[in-house]
């Protein structure tokens, strides 16, 4: 048999059919990915299942087949004239792998190939991501680190695993991510590749991103707060844990799907806020303050419900401003090298234009980067789609136009990683 060519590129496939080899291994989290499959299939891919022998201990091949509309096999054997062992891994332009099991992952660092799916991931020359799944134990173990480590340093995405409820009565984190959100990852890493893009130039690194609005209570039941959905912060930890990222997400009151591979930290109020940013920060390369923190608190809470009055009159409620995070980051950081970047919502008025607001707020924040956004009538708070102006300590400008929430992450951490210092 003639060897392949190991260093060429795959075959590259038309725009509207991208091909995908949709690895599944022998975790009870395999039937999540018959809707990773679905997602795939609907969306336009040209979806290959490979699943290991386990694997079919979960859900049959027939399921498979059906899903897909292809044969579904998992050894060397069938077909052998086509040579499916090579071909398989050469011609794809994404590789998933979800569940990843402690096991796949080990053959996958080690590069053992007694299946087709080891066969797949050892010919494979475009981006593989895996979505591991297993019991807290094991993906903790000495061994799994190491081999998840050697794989990142591969150029492999490894996902890191959701916290939650795993089989039996055991929670903990080794949970499969929802496939909504290893789709969403795995598309942008593939749009990124067929973009020519850097694909993992965040491998290695840790940031930190904050998300949606604080609250401050006046009272048991009513609090300050503001409209902030987090939908921009979130898609600011989802893209950096896809450029692969280590990635601490601080969310304030938001009600999002947790992006896959992101450690989710919740709070509500800014003092917890700026608590926990502060605390992430101290292993952080960059922070992204994309949350809208109040500005003002009440200086006391009513332990019980303000009531109404017979009269109609209402009490006088005095406030004091919270804490500035972000000012108070870009003047202390926990070590030189940290990148701070700011979000301004801002409108105009009789003192100034936005954008003389914003470079003034550039100034006195302090931070190496911010993000303008106009929200004049109350644009961009809950949308899906987002337009800013970035604007650089340095005195540089980028415009970004009106695109997904997603493409302006991307356009801030194409900001951010030239800032990043040398590791």
């Amino acid at each position: 048999m003639t060897s392949p060519d190991l260093g060429a590129a795959s075959t590259p496939s038309t725009p509207s059919r991208p091909r995908v080899v949709l690895g599944v291994s022998g975790g009870i989290a395999a039937y999540k990915a018959c809707e990773l499959l679905r997602r795939f299939t609907e969306s336009g891919h040209d979806v290959t299942v490979v699943p290991t022998a386990a694997a079919l201990e979960f859900v049959g091949a027939p399921t498979w087949a059906a899903l897909s509309g292809k044969p579904v096999s998992t050894d060397v054997w069938s077909d052998v004239h086509e040579v499916p062992h090579v071909r398989l891994g050469q011609s794809a332009d994404l590789v998933v792998v979800a569940p990843a099991t402690a096991d796949l992952l080990a053959k996958a660092a080690h590069g053992l190939a007694d299946d087709l799916l080891t066969n797949t991931l050892l010919t494979a020359r475009c981006p593989v991501v895996l979505a591991p799944a297993m019991h807290t134990e094991m993906w903790e173990h000495p061994a799994t680190v190491a081999n998840v480590a050697t794989l990142r340093a591969r150029g492999v995405l490894v996902i890191e695993p959701a916290e939650g409820r795993l089989t039996g009565a055991d929670t903990g984190k080794g949970r499969l991510p929802e496939p909504a959100e290893i789709f969403a990852v795995a598309t942008d890493l593939l749009a990124r590749a067929d973009a020519g893009a850097a694909v993992l130039d965040l491998t290695g690194r840790h940031v930190v991103v904050s998300a949606g609005g604080t609250r401050e209570y006046l009272d048991p039941v009513r609090f300050l707060g503001n409209r902030s959905s987090g939908r921009q912060g979130y898609a600011l930890a989802r893209t950096a844990a896809a450029r692969g990222a280590e990635v601490t997400l601080v969310a304030a009151n938001v009600t999002l799907p947790d992006p896959a591979g992101v450690k989710v930290v919740r709070v509500e109020t800014t003092e917890q806020m700026q608590a926990e940013v502060m605390a992430a920060c101290q292993s952080a390369d960059a922070v992204v303050m994309a949350a809208a923190p109040a500005d003002f608190r009440p200086t006391s809470f009513a332990d019980t419900k303000i009531k109404k009055t017979d009269d109609g009159s209402a009490p006088a409620i005095e406030l004091e401003q919270t804490p500035d995070i972000l000012a108070g980051l870009a003047r202390d950081r926990p070590h030189p090298g940290l990148v701070v970047v700011g979000f301004a919502a801002e409108t105009g008025d009789d003192s100034g234009t936005v954008m003389d607001h914003a470079r003034a707020k550039l100034a006195r924040k302090g931070c190496d980067l911010l993000v303008v956004n106009d929200v004049s009538g109350g644009q961009v708070f809950g949308a899906d789609d987002n337009e800013a102006v970035v604007l650089g300590a340095d005195g540089s400008t980028t415009h970004v136009a009106r695109g997904s929430k997603g493409a302006l992450a991307h356009v801030i951490w194409d900001r951010v990683t030239p800032l990043l210092p040398e590791r």
